[in-house]
């Protein structure tokens, strides 16, 4: 283990010190793809944690632990595991748009305007006052102010931030929020009897979760449970605009149905859904589905000894606690981009972002992590759990790891090597055809992790759990 992956790991919470030693880490160290951040070393370690959690159960279930392994390498080549998946021979994942990026604004200053979605792109263009076109799009950027952009953007409901310097995040009142609190939190929000762990041969056998996450992160969280033997279906809206690449991406091991949560009666069925789920995970701003009745306290009322997730963009306090992010809105406002346009200019001069979406996975893992530690303490002490992260939370801690020194910064390769990505693979046949991807990164000495079901198109399953 690399000093610097020790010390991400010992700055994850929850974990017993004495099972550190059931690590076994590989793949070198940072820096492993173009960035001064030590993603391999955060990867390596929130994947760790995750291992040391399954073993966890592992040790409930049948009194013994298992061995963990990670390579750093295949860990730093996961958080951007999209851009290795094919279907049927072809590239799967999905393109950004091609509004969506950095601007330049006045003064010297940088905009960035998230786009991906429909309803944020139509957000930003109505502030801006042009049409879907980079170059109307850059003019109009070059007149505003970067600040006054930015509160305008979130004001009509879109998503996006000025480029700050790491320093100028630090003084910034959010980022004070953000550093008053842990990595992540596991707090006990309800009374229920001790829920040993279901039958079966794997670690989570039994365990049902229901994923209302979007995008990367809370997918990802979902994803990994499901590697370990999880139940999950993931539940999204007919009318939410989503992306088919990530889809595919983060929908391995899971059922998918359509709920829509307007309506009353999807609504109950949801309700019915929850009282026989273990795991309730959702990624909606703060207090979104709270309005609907669907706040931990509520869901630990439906269903005594649930096991709440619960991730936001910045954090459950501070005057950006009700604001929406993403994995880039994270990286442009707290510096990240700043930096690595210093360090890795892009073929057009300013900021950059780092080639990896590490935030959003490594939330993912630390999600998944958190709902493990929580589910030990079901079957021990009883009680409904709540695991609460935000991306910033996340961002916080990559950074908190220091950087590569600058002369290591030369001559790296931007990918890893198309043999690793070979013995990496694996294939799934799904209804769109053969689908290659990734396999899951972590390794165990008794349970392989693995998915017991193809990603599947959002909505292909009936909204019912089957048969344990």
């Amino acid at each position: 283990m690399t000093d610097y992956t020790r010390y991400a790991l010992n700055a994850i919470p929850y974990l017993d010190p004495e099972s550190l030693g059931e690590v076994d880490f590989s793949g070198g160290m940072d820096p492993i793809l173009p960035t001064p951040f030590r993603i391999g070393s955060a990867a390596a370690a929130s994947l760790a944690a995750v291992g040391l959690a399954v073993s966890d159960l592992w040790e409930l279930r049948t009194g013994n632990r298992q061995n963990v392994g990670v390579n750093a390498r295949r860990a730093t080549a996961s958080l951007r595991s999209s851009r290795y998946m094919t279907l049927n021979g072809q590239p799967a994942a999905g393109e950004r748009n091609a509004v969506m990026g950095v601007y330049p604004a006045k003064n010297g200053r940088w905009s960035y305007l998230h786009c991906n979605f429909p309803n944020h792109r139509e957000a930003a263009l109505s502030v801006l006052g042009v049409e879907e076109d980079k170059d109307a799009v850059r003019r109009a950027v070059a007149q505003w102010d970067a600040r006054e952009l930015e509160e305008a953007i979130i004001a009509a409901r879109g998503a996006g931030g000025m480029v700050r310097t790491m320093q100028e995040w630090a003084q910034h009142p959010q980022s004070a929020a953000v550093a008053s609190l842990p990595l992540l939190e596991i707090d006990r929000i309800g009374d229920a009897p001790p829920q040993p762990l279901p039958d079966g041969d794997r670690p989570l056998s039994g365990i049902r979760t229901l994923d209302l996450t979007r995008v990367l992160a809370g997918p990802t969280c979902a994803r990994t449970l499901a590697e370990h033997g999880a139940d999950v279906m993931k539940i999204s809206g007919p009318h939410l605009p989503f992306n088919e690449g990530q889809e595919y991406d983060t929908g391995h091991g899971k059922l998918s149905a359509h709920l829509d949560l307007r309506q009353g009666q999807d609504m109950e069925t949801l309700r019915d859904l929850v009282r026989e789920a273990d795991v309730f995970s959702q990624g909606y701003r703060p207090n979104t589905l709270a309005q609907r009745g669907l706040s931990p306290q509520e869901l630990a009322e439906i269903r005594p000894g649930i096991v709440y997730v619960s991730l936001c963009a910045f954090g459950r306090v501070g005057p950006w606690a009700e604001r929406r992010g993403f994995d880039t809105v994270i990286q442009t406002v707290s510096g990240i981009t700043h930096r690595q346009g210093e360090m890795f200019p892009g073929a057009e001069p300013g900021p950059q972002f780092y080639p990896v979406s590490a935030i959003d996975y490594l939330t993912g893992y630390l999600m998944a992590y958190g709902a493990l530690k929580a589910l030990a303490r079901r079957a021990t002490e009883g009680g409904s759990w709540l695991v609460r992260l935000s991306l910033a939370q996340t961002g916080r801690w990559l950074v908190g790891q220091g950087q590569v020194p600058e002369d290591e910064l030369s001559d790296i390769p931007a990918d890893v090597t198309p043999e690793e990505v070979g013995d990496w693979s694996t294939v799934s046949e799904v209804p769109g055809g053969t689908l290659k991807h990734l396999a899951p990164t972590l390794e165990l000495s008794e349970t392989r992790p693995y998915w017991a079901r193809p990603s599947v198109p959002l909505g292909y399953h009936e909204p019912a759990w089957p048969e344990r």
